[in-house]
């Protein structure tokens, strides 16, 4: 036979059992699926061969980079697909490989037991167990087991009762023969520490906390951090804090003329007091800065900067690297657009040459940019429209950070496309800012959720329901008072894993510019002078909120959502149940701001195997009481302007009642 065509045989030999329809695989292994350190993560494959043999299936981990892996076996769900939940116990990169295989003894055993039932003779099924034990070449202590028993076997009168027994079937089970062992290619894995998908941003302008409106320092903002940590964040988040240019800078309310005295715009970056690598002198130093860092450390709070790839025109990088800014045909700089918007302030970097080659000096700029502020003890970066950077430029710069920062966390700020926005998850984004600001309809809210918890993007993309933002004043909140504040805070809190406030949230500012999603007096442009006590803030519901998600359980994860019957279209009735620690939360939202409602609602008993008679005892999460609800069928009234919401947390009794 010819050489060529016996290696083809056999490479196609080894291949015997079907694995496919692997479930995380995301674009054919090409990306990295995402989880959490010693989270629970479920690999489900379709796993099969040609006959009637048993076939034995296994996960085998690997942290990238090492040898050796550890094997977790699968179990067969049903119409050949199997599962099997792993761990990872390291932050970083891992892979996953299914291997399968036709399971000789097991095969042995499923039918010389229908021969037993039978009342058949098993004489020559007891040889060729026999003659599988031989072949069995196990080490450790496996192998001392594995000689006891071809040796009990040998002496025994009844032979078969020794190899049909439970003992022999999982000493067997770990060192059977596998027989067309087939082995399928490693998938990537991303391990996240857990703030990646569970946390609670608060955003705010450190040059809004001085005192009676004067410019802020980093000192002001160490005085806050109480203030932040009793309302229950765990991440303070600054729009950029670097000087701010003066060509062309923006006064108050984006007017294109700036008077004496106006702040500018913080997404301005660089002047002469420098650029993305220094603070704004008013705010005070590096040094203060990492004063403020430790600060933060210390009352619970982690710092996260915005990384906004905008340069003013008075940018350093402007005279001494003038290859790294797009031009126009004339010579003249570029001033960044997004039409018919227009950010005169703000130049455009250039990631690409003419000739099509990357900007490679610039790129590897931006990297160390990253782990300058890294290196200060910030981990957590929110990046300002990444969409509008070429795709490989990020996942250049996130590889690079995540090799000496693996738990380092990126937040795309990404209002675009859908498919671009799970792009840039799939690049390495660990979250992503998402539509949820626009979806306000329970039926909005239902489908959005649905797709974002049980398609494939739940592998990659972590959404984090900000509520809003500098740049967004939703119109929901502009006419729905404190009320629908207070609604869009439990909804953005309790449906995703992370979620964020900026500041002014908590005091129900929403004062539009006429006929825009935006603020007018925007503290993009100005100073804000705040009372942190002002009165109708809705500080206890954030406290509460963000106390609930600490305390139980299932709000720290975001696919175990479900939606449940209320038989009212301006009420979301939704739960979360882990299932490890038995924490399960159930909430009713009232959408409508204005008008109260009694409805009635269904409680998902069947949770708990539990008939439509059943009971579960309640404790009603707001006020503490406990009570039981019998039977599935209940009614509750909602009235926004008292509190437009309800949150319960269930705990099974059993049986019928």
């Amino acid at each position: 036979m010819d050489a060529s065509v016996a290696k083809a045989i056999r490479d196609h030999a080894t291949r015997r059992l079907a694995i496919e329809g692997i479930e995380p695989e995301i674009d054919g292994g090409r990306f990295a699926a995402k989880t959490v350190v010693d989270t629970p993560f479920e690999i489900l494959a379709d796993v099969f061969s040609d006959g009637h043999e048993v076939i034995g299936a296994a996960v085998i981990t690997r942290k990238a980079g090492e040898k050796d892996g550890h094997e977790t076996r699968m179990h067969h769900v049903e119409n050949d697909r199997w599962a099997a939940t792993v761990r990872f116990h390291e932050i970083g990169a891992h892979t996953f490989t299914i291997v399968a295989w036709r399971d000789l003894f097991g095969t042995w055993r499923r039918d010389t037991a229908k021969k037993i039932a039978a009342a058949q003779a098993i004489d020559v099924e007891i040889e060729e167990a026999k003659v599988l034990l031989r072949k069995i070449r196990p080490r450790g202590d496996d192998a001392l087991k594995l000689k006891e028993l071809r040796r009990t076997v040998d002496e025994s009168d009844e032979p078969g009762q020794i190899l049909m027994s439970e003992e022999t079937a999982a000493l067997m089970k770990r060192i059977g023969p596998r027989a067309n062992l087939t082995t399928h290619r490693a998938l990537p894995v991303w391990v996240d520490r857990e703030l990646a998908a569970f946390s609670a941003w608060y955003e705010l302008f450190p040059r809004s906390l001085g005192p009676h409106g004067e410019h802020g320092t980093f000192d002001d903002v160490i005085d806050h951090l109480p203030y932040v940590r009793d309302l229950g964040f765990d991440v303070l988040y600054f729009p950029p804090i670097h000087p701010i240019g003066r060509t062309n800078r923006k006064g108050k309310n984006n007017s294109l003329t700036a008077e004496h005295g106006d702040v500018g715009s913080p997404y301005a970056i660089g002047s002469d007091e420098g650029g993305m690598f220094d603070v704004h002198p008013d705010l005070g130093t590096l040094e203060d800065f990492d004063r403020l860092v430790k600060a933060a450390a210390d009352h619970g709070l982690e710092i996260a900067l915005d990384i906004a790839l905008n340069a003013s025109p008075d940018h350093p990088w402007v005279k001494s690297h003038p290859h790294w800014f797009e031009r126009r045909p004339d010579g003249t700089i570029k001033y960044a657009e997004n039409p018919p918007k227009k950010y005169e302030d703000i130049v455009n970097f250039r990631y690409y040459m003419d000739d099509g080659k990357p900007n490679a000096e610039f790129w590897e700029m931006i990297r160390d940019l990253f782990l300058f502020w890294a290196e200060r003890g910030v981990l957590c970066f929110r990046v300002d429209n990444p969409h509008t950077k070429p795709f490989p430029f990020w996942e250049w710069i996130i590889d690079e950070v995540r090799k000496e920062y693996p738990e380092a966390i990126f937040l795309s700020e990404a209002f675009t496309r859908p498919k671009v926005m799970k792009r840039l998850a799939k690049l390495g984004f660990n979250q992503s800012y998402s539509y949820f600001t626009w979806r306000n309809t329970k039926e909005e809210l239902t489908e959005y959720l649905t797709e974002l918890t049980t398609e494939e993007c739940r592998h990659t993309m972590r959404p984090n329901f900000f509520v809003n933002t500098p740049d967004i004043n939703p119109v929901f909140l502009q006419t729905s008072g404190r009320s629908g504040f207070r609604t869009r805070l439990v909804l953005a809190s309790s449906l995703a894993g992370s979620f964020g406030v900026y500041s002014g949230y908590e005091f129900c500012e929403s004062e539009p510019l006429p006929g825009r999603e935006e603020y007018l007096h925007s503290e993009k442009y100005e100073i804000k002078d705040r009372d942190w006590d002002a009165e109708g803030n809705i500080k206890g519901d954030i406290a509460l909120m963000n106390r609930i998600r600490k305390e139980e359980t299932a709000m720290r994860h975001f696919t175990n959502l479900h939606f449940y019957p209320a038989h009212d279209d301006r009420v979301l009735f939704y739960g979360k149940m882990d299932d490890t620690s038995g924490s399960f939360v159930l909430f009713h939202v009232l959408l409508d701001p204005h008008h109260p409602a009694e409805f009635g609602f269904e409680v998902p008993l069947w949770h708990f195997g539990l008939p439509d008679n059943g009971a579960v005892e309640v404790q009603d999460l707001i006020h503490g009481n406990f009570f039981t609800w019998n039977g599935k069928d209940h009614t509750l009234y909602l009235d926004p302007h008292d509190r437009p919401y309800a949150i319960w947390k269930l705990i099974p009794q059993g049986g019928a009642q």
